[in-house]
């Protein structure tokens, strides 16, 4: 699959706007764990290649588990994620899937009592911003593969 078009050279300011509000997710106190679970379960839910190589090598990176990436995908039967984070899962898919769910009260009061409303609009940015991002990455026909963690990239160079 050829990419479509680089949206930075195309239009640089659409991707200064989507990097801002990143940057507000990224600086809004959201652990970084929980943020990058997120990530990825919307990238699984749109199927959005690129994004899963990239939050899979982010969310290793920064120490998180094989086992709990693989069962990502299953986390309902899973053992391993915190109420936080099946609450953030759960309304990750409410918001994602917002057509089909209309984001159901249950989930919002389930990511109600486990984050502040502070917490809670940070979150649903984050899944504003990776679905965004999924679509920027899917539409334009990013490619997977050749994405490195920043980390891997200060320490290679």
């Amino acid at each position: 699959m050829q990419p479509r078009l680089n949206l930075m050279k195309v239009a640089p300011d659409a991707m200064k706007a989507m990097r801002g509000v990143q940057d507000y997710v990224d600086a809004s106190g959201l652990e970084h764990a929980l943020l990058e679970l997120v990530k990825m379960r919307a990238s699984q839910v749109n199927g959005c290649a690129f994004c899963l190589d990239m939050h899979s090598k982010d969310a290793r990176a920064a120490g998180e588990t094989e086992q709990r990436l693989y069962l990502l995908d299953a986390w309902r039967e899973a053992p391993f994620y915190s109420p936080r984070e099946r609450a953030a899962l759960a309304w990750t898919e409410a918001l994602t899937l917002v057509a089909q769910t209309h984001a159901p009260d249950e989930a919002y009061e389930e990511a109600r009592a486990q984050f502040s409303e502070q917490e809670l609009a940070a979150l649903t940015m984050a899944i504003v911003a990776i679905n965004g991002w999924n679509r920027i990455a899917i539409g334009f026909r990013s490619p997977p593969g050749h994405y490195q963690p920043a980390k891997a990239k200060a320490s290679a160079g």
